[in-house]
């Protein structure tokens, strides 16, 4: 009785195993293709209006030769830093149109980046509005061992050229109108943090953590210059800081079709193992392994 309950099992076990493995290897495969994209990793995205006198716009992404937006940030002002995104590496295009324009008007302007795993960009409308254009910037993920990195972005029309300090150290000289200064590294500590134009200045208290990443933007607010403190990334991270949930907007990425792959792996694994379970006997008690906010996105 005990054998033949075994033998039945075992029958139950190979049929089922006859059944489901035909659908196991294609889920494999249909996940398989929907995954292309990410076999080469995903990197970092965010996009940023750093034009003073040009009005909000709205901006799209678009996977490279693909006229279907990937997703739309509506009504993004000057001033305006968004979260990151995570997305598949290749090449991708990011066009603004003013704010409220149908998505069919031609763009203001365009420009295209290539996205490489593991690194991060930001894409930031810069300059005046009549001189507009879409810079891309690649932005570092990894600080010297017990330092803080700082870099400057200068966008304030009305000051040309801005010196930055932090305490007595010196930033940054006279960086002009729409540029971006390369990375410093700081001891790390909360610093008096002092912006001076020809005619203005301003000043802030910037906590800087060792193992954190700072971008500070020099911004125009009527009447006066303001800092806009930025934090990139931060600690031991790999990806930059809020990327994973933030997004766009606040919008969390969505699962990748690899994902899926490995579920589908997982199961047949357990499906097998079940059955081979059941040809091979194992003795009993056999081990197991085991800032701003956001605008609104479409």
């Amino acid at each position: 009785m005990y054998k033949g309950g075994i033998m039945k099992s075992r029958l139950s076990l190979a049929r089922l195993a006859s059944l489901l493995a035909p659908a196991v290897i294609a889920l494999w495969l249909v996940a398989g293709a929907g995954s292309a994209s990410a076999l080469g990793g995903s990197g970092w995205l965010r996009l940023a209006h750093l034009s003073p006198n040009t009005p909000a716009v709205d901006v799209y992404l678009y996977s490279f030769g693909d006229a279907k937006a990937l997703l739309v940030v509506h009504h993004v002002a000057y001033g305006t830093v968004s979260g990151y995104q995570r997305l598949p590496s290749g090449e991708y295009t990011v066009a603004m149109r003013g704010a409220g324009a149908s998505a069919s008007t031609p763009p203001v302007i365009s420009a295209t980046v290539d996205i490489h795993a593991g690194a991060a960009y930001t894409v930031a409308g810069m300059g005046p509005a009549k001189g507009l254009r879409l810079e891309v910037i690649q932005d570092r993920l990894r600080t010297p061992r017990g330092k803080a990195l700082v870099r400057i972005i200068q966008a304030s029309l009305v000051q040309h050229k801005v010196t930055i300090k932090a305490g007595r150290h010196l930033l940054v000289k006279g960086l002009p109108f729409a540029a971006v200064s390369s990375y410093r590294a700081v001891s790390p500590g909360t610093w008096a943090v002092r912006a001076t134009g020809q005619t203005e200045h301003t000043s802030a208290s910037i906590t800087l953590s060792a193992g954190t990443i700072h971008t500070i933007v020099v911004l125009d607010d009527p009447g006066h210059l303001t800092l806009d403190d930025i934090v990139d990334a931060a600690g031991s991270k790999v990806a930059p800081a809020g990327a994973p949930a933030t997004g766009l907007g606040g919008t969390a990425p969505r699962p990748g079709p690899s994902d899926l792959r490995w579920l589908v792996l997982i199961g047949g694994g357990l499906l097998l193992g079940l059955f081979g379970a059941s040809r091979a006997a194992r003795p009993v008690g056999a081990h197991t392994l085991g800032r701003r906010r956001p605008p609104s996105v479409t």
